[in-house]
C-alpha cells in the first residue's frame, strides 16, 4: 500500500501533464488568432474537469483516491457544486454569443475567418463544457458505488 502511492501521485502528475498539452493543443489556434480570448479560463476549466473527471469514472482504482473515503466523500459534493457553476459558465458563454453576436468574439479577425473560427470555438466549447457536466453528474455515483464496494468488503 505504502510503496504504490509515490507510483500513483507520480502517475496522476503524468495525467495532469497530459491533459495541459491537450488543452494547450485544442486553445492554441484560438489564443493564436485571438490573443484576447474572454472565454480563456472557463474553456480551460471545461477541458481539465472533463478529461480528469472521465479519468476517475473509468479508472478510480488506479487513481490515489482509490484508497481514500473521506475524500471521494468530498468529491461528491464538489462535484454537484461544480456542476452548477460549469452550468453557469455555459449560459454565460451562450447569452453573451446571443447579446453581442460573433463579431464580439471575433471581429478582429478578416471576414473570411470569423465564421470557422466562430464554428470552432462554439464546438470545443459546448463539447467540453457539456462533457465537463455530465462527467461532474456521473462521478459521484460512481464514487459512491466505490465508498459502498470499500465499506462492504469488496474490492474496486
Amino acid at each position: 500500500m505504502e510503496q504504490t502511492r509515490p507510483l500513483l501521485f507520480r502517475l496522476e502528475l503524468i495525467w495532469l501533464l497530459i491533459t495541459a498539452v491537450v488543452a494547450a493543443v485544442i486553445l492554441g489556434p484560438i489564443l493564436y488568432r485571438l490573443p484576447d480570448y474572454n472565454f480563456l479560463w472557463p474553456n480551460v476549466a471545461f477541458i481539465v474537469v472533463m478529461i480528469t473527471f472521465t479519468r476517475y469514472i473509468f479508472q478510480l482504482r488506479f487513481t490515489f483516491l482509490a484508497k481514500w473515503r473521506i475524500l471521494k466523500a468530498a468529491l461528491i459534493f464538489i462535484c454537484l457544486w461544480l456542476a452548477f457553476l460549469l452550468v453557469q459558465e455555459i449560459n454565460a458563454f451562450q447569452t453573451y454569443l446571443d447579446e453581442n453576436g460573433i463579431e464580439a468574439v471575433v471581429g478582429s479577425l478578416p471576414r473570411p475567418d470569423q465564421e470557422g473560427m466562430m464554428s470552432y470555438i462554439r464546438s470545443e466549447m459546448l463539447l467540453f463544457g457539456v462533457g465537463s457536466v455530465i462527467a461532474c453528474a456521473v462521478l459521484p455515483i460512481r464514487l459512491v458505488v466505490s465508498i459502498w464496494r470499500r465499506w462492504n468488503g469488496y474490492e474496486d
